[in-house]
This record gives C-alpha cells, sequence and structure tokens, in this order.
C-alpha cells in the first residue's frame, strides 16, 4: 500500500498487473501499458525473469524487501535496474537528515490526470487499459462510505479479499482512508480458516470479496460450529451470490448483506443492492432495519418461504412470510444505480426497452464514472450518446433494481428461449449437498444449445444417481420446464479465474464433447416455441 500511494502521489500512474496469467499475457499487457518500472515481491524474481526480457521498456525493479533477503538477480535481463525497497526509503530519509519522508510534499497534478490502470479480462480479446484519474477515484470513495452504500466509518474495519490488480480493488483502497476506517488486507491466504482468523483478529466489521471466497467462509463455519463476533457486513460481487449463501449470512449470522455489481470500466462500482421499503411493499424500515425482522420469523416461515413457495399461515405469520420473500428478492438482485451512473436495457436492435422486472434486454451504462475510452484506442468505447455496452443481459424494475440474467456470452439460447445459467446456479446451490454450481451451454441438435449443470459435492457426500435426480427434481419444481438441465456432471473442483469467478470458458472447454439428452430438460419435452 505504500507503494500504491507513493505512485499516484508523486503524479505517476500505478498499473497493477495479474500475475497469475500466462508469461505471454503478462508481457502484452505490460508493454501495451508501457511500464517503466516494476515493483514485486522478492519471491516473483523467477517470473520477472521470463517476462522481462519482452518488455523492453522495463527498466528498473524494485524489490519489496531490504537488504538481508534480496534474493539472486543474475537471470534479469541485462540493463534494468534492480533496487532494494528498504534501503531506497532509508536513502530518502538520509538525504534529508531524517526528516524528507516526514515532510515530504504531494506533487501537484490536475484532479483529471490519470493516476491508475487496470486491464479487463480479455474474454472476448486482448485486455484493454482503463485509466483512473484522482478525481474519479475520489468520486468513487465517496460513493462507497455513504448510508446506503458500504456505510465505513472511522471506527469500521475493512477486511478487502480482492486482488489488487482487480478493478481498483473496487475502491476499498481509497474508500476506508478517507474515513479513517482500519484497512486489512489478506495477502495470499483465502482459504476460510484463514479469512475467519484475520476477522476475529482484527475486529473486521465490513468485507467484501467475490462468491468463492464466501462459500469457503460459511463452509469453514458450518464444519467448525463458528459465529461471526464483530462482522456486519459483507459486499459480494463478481458474480452473482446464490440464495443460500444470502440466507446463511443474514438469517443464521445475523451479517447484511450487500450485493455489488460493476466492471473495471466503471471505476468499478455501478450498483449496489439495499432493499428500499418501496419495494418491499411499503414496510417501514424499522430501526434495527430489515434483517431484524427477517430473523424474527419462526423457524417453519423462514424454511417455507425458500425458493418461490408460497409459505403458510395468515394474519401477521402471513405477511411476514411475504416480507421475507420480497426482501431475499431483492437482495439478489444486484440493486440500483449510484448517482453517477445511468443505466438501462435494450434489445437486440438498440430500442430501449421498459423497466418493468420482466422485460430483459442488454445492460448499458452512461455517466463520469465509465470509462469513454480504453488507453491507446483508437475508437471511444462508448456511442455517440455516451452508452456503454456492459456485455450483461439484465433486467430492471420498477424502482430502479438491476437483475443480472447472465453475460450475454453465457445466456443458453435452446430453442428460441433464452435460459439463465445464473438463476439455475443459484437454485443448485440451495439443494443440500450442492458445494458450488456452474452452468454451461453445450450443443443440441435439435434445440441449437441445452444447459448442463457442473457440480461439486459437498465434503463427506456423495456425488452419485441419487444426488443427481434430487438435484433435477429440486429444478424442476422451481424452474420452467426448458429450462431444466438435461444432464449433472459431477467433478472434484469448478475452475476458476485469477479474480475467484467461475471460469466458464475452461468448463465449456472440458464439455464440448459431452452430448446433450435432446430431452429438452427433466422430462420436460422441450423448450418452448416462441411461435
Amino acid at each position: 500500500m505504500e507503494a500504491w500511494y507513493g505512485i499516484m502521489g508523486c503524479g505517476a500512474i500505478c498499473h497493477t498487473l495479474n500475475l497469475r496469467l500466462s508469461v505471454k499475457d503478462l508481457v502484452y499487457i505490460a508493454n501495451d501499458a508501457q511500464d517503466e518500472l516494476v515493483l514485486a515481491d522478492a519471491t516473483m524474481v523467477p517470473l520477472l525473469e521470463k517476462v522481462l526480457p519482452g518488455c523492453p521498456g522495463v527498466k528498473h525493479v524494485v524489490l519489496l524487501t531490504d537488504r538481508l533477503n534480496m534474493p539472486p538477480t543474475s537471470g534479469l535481463p541485462p540493463g534494468v535496474g534492480v533496487h532494494c525497497y528498504e534501503e531506497l526509503l532509508g536513502a530518502a530519509a538520509a538525504a534529508g537528515g531524517g526528516a524528507a519522508l516526514a515532510e515530504f510534499r504531494w506533487t501537484q497534478v490536475d484532479e483529471n490526470d490519470a493516476c491508475g490502470m487496470c486491464y479487463t479480462s480479455g474474454t472476448t480479446g486482448n485486455p484493454k487499459g482503463v485509466l483512473y484519474s484522482h478525481r474519479s477515484n475520489y468520486l468513487h470513495a465517496m460513493l462507497l462510505v455513504q448510508a446506503d452504500s458500504l456505510p465505513l466509518a472511522a471506527s469500521s474495519c475493512c477486511l478487502a479479499v480482492v486482488p489488487m490488480f482487480h478493478a481498483n480493488v473496487w475502491g476499498l483502497v481509497f474508500a476506508a482512508p478517507l474515513v479513517g476506517a482500519r484497512l486489512v488486507l489478506p495477502g495470499p491466504y483465502l482459504d476460510g480458516a484463514s479469512i475467519y482468523g484475520l476477522m476475529q483478529e482484527y475486529g473486521v466489521t465490513m468485507s467484501a470479496g467475490v462468491p468463492t471466497v464466501w462459500l469457503a467462509l460459511l463452509n469453514h463455519c458450518e464444519e467448525q460450529g463458528l459465529t461471526f463476533s464483530s462482522l456486519k457486513m459483507v459486499a459480494i460481487g463478481g458474480a452473482a451470490a446464490p440464495l443460500s449463501m444470502i440466507e446463511a449470512f443474514e438469517v443464521k449470522h445475523g451479517v447484511e448483506v450487500r450485493h455489488l455489481w460493476g466492471m473495471t470500466e466503471l471505476s468499478p462500482l455501478g450498483t449496489l443492492g439495499d432493499p428500499k421499503p418501496a419495494s418491499l411493499g411499503g414496510r417501514t424500515r424499522p430501526p434495527g432495519g430489515f434483517r431484524q425482522q427477517l430473523q424474527q420469523l419462526p423457524g417453519s416461515d423462514v424454511s417455507a418461504a425458500g425458493a418461490g413457495s408460497s409459505g403458510s399461515g395468515s394474519g401477521t405469520g402471513a405477511d411476514l412470510t411475504s416480507f421475507r420473500r420480497a426482501y431475499l428478492a431483492s437482495k439478489l438482485k444486484q440493486g440500483r444505480p449510484h448517482v453517477l451512473c445511468d443505466m438501462r436495457i435494450v434489445d437486440d436492435a438498440g430500442r430501449e426497452l421498459p423497466h418493468d422486472g420482466k422485460s430483459v434486454g442488454h445492460l448499458q451504462v452512461r455517466g463520469p464514472a465509465t470509462v469513454a475510452r480504453y488507453f491507446k484506442a483508437a475508437q471511444p468505447a462508448v456511442d455517440a450518446h455516451g452508452w456503454f455496452s456492459t456485455g450483461d443481459v439484465a433486467s430492471i424494475d420498477a424502482w430502479g433494481n438491476m437483475a443480472i440474467t447472465d453475460r450475454s456470452k453465457d445466456v443458453i439460447k435452446s430453442g428460441g428461449e433464452w435460459i439463465s445459467s445464473i438463476e439455475i446456479e443459484n437454485l443448485a446451490m440451495g439443494y443440500p449437498g450442492v458445494a458450488e454450481a456452474a452452468v454451461v451451454a453445450i450443443p443440441d441438435e435439435r434445440w441449437g444449445e441445452r444447459p448442463l449443470l457442473v457440480l461439486v459435492a459437498r465434503p463427506g457426500v456423495e456425488p452419485d444417481a441419487e444426488l443427481r435426480e434430487g438435484v433435477l427434481r429440486f429444478l424442476a419444481e422451481r424452474l420452467a420446464k426448458f429450462a431444466v438441465p438435461d444432464d449433472v456432471v459431477f467433478v472434484p473442483q469448478i475452475p476458476h479465474n485469477a479474480t475467484g469467478k467461475v471460469s466458464k470458458l475452461t468448463l465449456r472447454d472440458m464439455f464440448k464433447q459431452h452430448k446433450s439428452g435432446g430431452g429438452g430438460g427433466s422430462g420436460a419435452g422441450g423448450p418452448r416455441s416462441k411461435l
């Protein structure tokens, strides 16, 4: 973090690299970004020896260690200066008589100057650079600390379980110091036990990360019978959170969930899920928040209102059950756009679709925090009216709540119907014995594409025909017939990319030869025709 703030503070651009990428990709990105100086952990020297020969623009390497722990660097390209971070700090202090660091004067820069850069994942081509200005970082940090956003304060402790190369660390490295909150970074250990240990050790009150992080944490807590002593809120982004995860945090542990959506191109926050009274039938927000009402439900009501059940009871019980369904349905959505983000959905012809919660279209955004042009790109990233196409398929309801249906490239187009892989995944995750779920399209001669459900069974659960049939029956009760997967396959683990998202590109490649059952769903008789 010293280097992060120091680079930006001296007027340079801080470009974070994803070291989990291939050498080829790292070389491409470093050259495209015109990187000149690399700061790295001393353990990264073997990787630098492979990458830097292809990066003639890099003239200096600073290793983040002291002289005693400096590794051999003879394998680095000749002409690249190698420096010891702690020695540089010592030299600066000595040059100023010991007072230089304490009296450092920040460089005067224009607030619109670029200070940071991240690259997109490059799933549809070469990764593209996105620049962030001092102004956009400050405005984004102000958005994050609002009461209806991630209400950080000086008394807060924020654990950012987000790689520093991922979408500007979601802006948390600016939001926390803005209000004087304590900021905790997890390092390389992201397993459930390590994350839980950090939360307990530092008294973490708020944390943010992708669903796979929270899945590991919740599984650890369940296996060990643990609860949270200080945690009040988790922010979930990067991928859609399943209902079972939201229920585990909110109902079992009393931890509020904020569903986020954003992109590298949006600085990155676009929307944040916080149910409003209007979207919950006008129910007044109680002093303890809506979650407190949710936890007051009798056990029978809590289980009854699960995946679309009508619930039971009358009077107050029925009213609470209805409230619970509305509350959780709202939590599943990615939420409302913030004040700097305008949002709409359009059809294939670019015609704007209504915000009725039913119409599904291509999601577009615009605003001062949205990228106007990728780094070194000849053409703007937005259309003539400033709209940026996100690549997501979504709906927007009358209250402005956006719900991601899928990524455009992940939607399953079957017999004229669009099937959401996210909807199937979220439901499957709610079935007992399922640890993780992913859905991809497989070719089908009759319907074009059909959904294939890929599952990881929980520890101690046998991934057998009984579990397979149980999951399919569970889904058949909750999905349209044409959306029920034709098949279920079990794997030891589902592949993820460096940011923790499911790598559907890898899954599609793994199962490209898998044959569809051709039934259009478990006993479904095929997708419905639109004719």
